[in-house]
């Protein structure tokens, strides 16, 4: 009997022992930070573009387009954010695979679970993109209003203007 103890606690013992030392799936190193709302990473061999869905933050180097104010703070916050963490990327069921530039369009995970545009809007470092579909778009865009109410980041740095279209930008930078 205590041979079937000691097995049995063997055997549970070693499973609990492949499961620490297994990666977890889905996890992707970043090699790239291209500003607040865009990575690149290593998809198995692979570079990848991954462009943020719900989150606009200013731009630091669209062609023909100033650096916009706060764009060089939310882009420095994304890569302070990240670090060295490897991130699970998540499609959405309402929006597309790429966008015309043939990024993906990923919600960016840390490891811990946070969800990157979640902290990029709620921090005042971007803004609530809702003009594609997708099933986060009312909850982005209750966190830009809780960080507009607060003034927190672009909010109260920032001269804030909106198209049109409802894109929101930013002033050019100082």
């Amino acid at each position: 009997m205590l041979l079937g103890i000691a097995t049995y606690f063997g055997l549970r013992l070693s499973h609990l022992e492949l499961k620490f030392q297994s990666p977890q799936p889905g996890l992707y190193r970043v090699v790239k930070f291209d500003d607040g709302d865009t990575i690149e990473v290593d998809m198995n061999g692979t570079t990848e573009t991954i462009r943020f869905i719900g989150v606009d933050t200013p731009e630091t180097h669209k062609p023909n387009t100033p650096i916009q104010c706060y764009g060089p703070e939310a882009s420095a916050y994304t890569k302070r954010l990240i670090g060295n963490q490897k991130v699970r990327l998540q499609a959405d069921p309402l929006n597309t695979n790429r966008d015309r530039y043939n990024r993906l369009l990923r919600y960016v995970y840390l490891p811990d679970g946070t969800l990157v545009e979640q902290n990029l809007i709620m921090g005042g470092y971007g803004f609530a993109y809702t003009y594609f579909p997708s099933s986060k778009n009312a909850e982005f865009s209750a966190y830009e209003q809780q960080a507009k109410i607060a003034g927190k980041g672009l909010w109260s740095a920032c001269q804030v203007t909106v198209e049109a279209n409802g894109v929101k930008q930013t002033n050019a930078a100082p």
